[in-house]
């Protein structure tokens, strides 16, 4: 999720979109092989009280819910010290195993970092933060097999891994930065080519924040491709309220499929059901995105949104589109499980997007995930 900071100059030498097909809009709807949901922050909710329940009120374990509604891919984010100790590799393990045993795919997202990383923000770990720059590569190394292999040998091996995230700008700041390429190609690789040798059927995913941003990601995947990174799925965030409408993403993500060769994905997407607040903080998503989006803040202006972006997924042609994962649908506000790792008391902004109501209810989006 970005917390968002535009990079212009990642998106330097830009190159003019291109117009999705005609036949891609009117491509007939197939079933999405990902229908997945980021859920790294449910074990943090859960430990601090949260509550969920299917659509009738009955209680219930989340991710039997969203199993219930054909959700089959379990996305969870990986942080290196995180200070509130989750998200690490213990309660990657966890949620890793909770999420197999109901039959879900598993997606791993690593930041390389202690907390949030995003456009506007790459920081390195603390612990890395004096490292050399081939030091730097061999903790990318390091930490990216830690993971992997661990989660292989407790039999959970990792369908797709995410090396960094919302990479527009680069990764490891500032050695990994958009201005230096072969470092930025080095640090990837690092990480890639040791996902493929834990699991050669792992597939390696390069994700990119503004899905509508055809030029920025053009110039984007051509250094990579250049420079020899290896990958077999380019992933977008599109958020309809800031990024664009979903027509920007069909055009950018149609392309990106045909001139790279790739399987595309979203690998983060949602919508607020209610501009109201759960909890003091003061939330992302407001009246004024709800106008930018194009779809009310509604229960149903929720699921037309999730429904619009799986369409438009479905419709890249070649079979190429993959699907589609929802971001944070059971972050539901908890006193406790803030945003902030290293602050206790900070809340959340996000409990408008979930997909379980303020009751814990699961909200009429979910029934998207059945018929896509």
């Amino acid at each position: 999720m970005r917390r968002r900071t535009i990079l212009a100059a990642a998106a330097a030498a830009p190159v003019a979109g291109v117009a999705a097909p005609a036949e891609a809009s009117a491509a007939p709807r197939r079933r999405l092989a990902i229908r997945g949901a980021d859920v790294s922050t449910l074990a943090k909710n859960e430990d601090f009280g949260a509550v969920y329940r299917r659509a009738n009120g009955r209680r219930a374990d989340a991710l039997t819910i969203l199993g219930e509604h054909d959700v089959n891919v379990a996305r969870l984010k990986v942080w290196v010290n995180p200070a509130d100790g989750y998200n690490d590799k213990a309660h990657v393990l966890r949620m890793a195993a909770r999420a197999k045993a109901r039959g879900m795919r598993l997606f791993i997202d690593f930041h390389y970092s202690d907390a949030w990383a995003d456009p506007g923000k790459q920081n390195k770990p603390a612990a890395w933060a004096g490292y050399a720059f081939e030091e730097l590569k061999a903790a990318v190394r390091d930490h990216t097999y830690d993971v992997l292999h661990a989660l292989h040998r407790q039999g959970t091996t990792a369908d797709l891994v995410q090396i960094g995230n919302e990479i527009n700008g680069g990764l490891l700041w500032p050695d990994g930065r958009w201005d230096n390429w072969p470092n930025l190609a080095a640090l990837l690789t690092a990480g890639a080519s040791v996902a493929k040798a834990v699991s050669n059927r792992t597939r390696v995913v390069l994700h990119l924040a503004e899905g509508g941003n055809n030029g920025g990601h053009r110039w984007w995947f051509d250094n990579a491709t250049a420079l020899g990174v290896p990958f077999d799925v380019i992933a977008v965030s599109h958020y309809l309220y800031w990024h664009g409408t979903a027509e920007s993403l069909r055009a950018n993500i149609v392309d990106l499929s045909a001139r790279y060769g790739k399987d595309v994905l979203v690998a983060e997407t949602a919508y607020g059901f209610t501009t109201a607040e759960d909890d003091p903080t003061a939330q992302i998503f407001t009246a004024d995105l709800a106008a930018a989006g194009g779809h009310p803040a509604t229960p149903q202006g929720q699921a037309d949104a999730v429904r619009a972006v799986a369409d438009v997924v479905a419709s890249v042609p070649g079979g190429r589109g993959l699907g589609f994962v929802y971001w944070e649908p059971t972050w539901t506000a908890v006193t406790g499980a803030g945003w902030d790792p290293a602050d206790p008391a900070s809340g959340n902004g996000w409990e408008n997007q979930a997909l379980f109501d303020f009751d814990g209810r699961a909200l009429p989006a979910l029934e998207v995930f059945r018929g896509c």
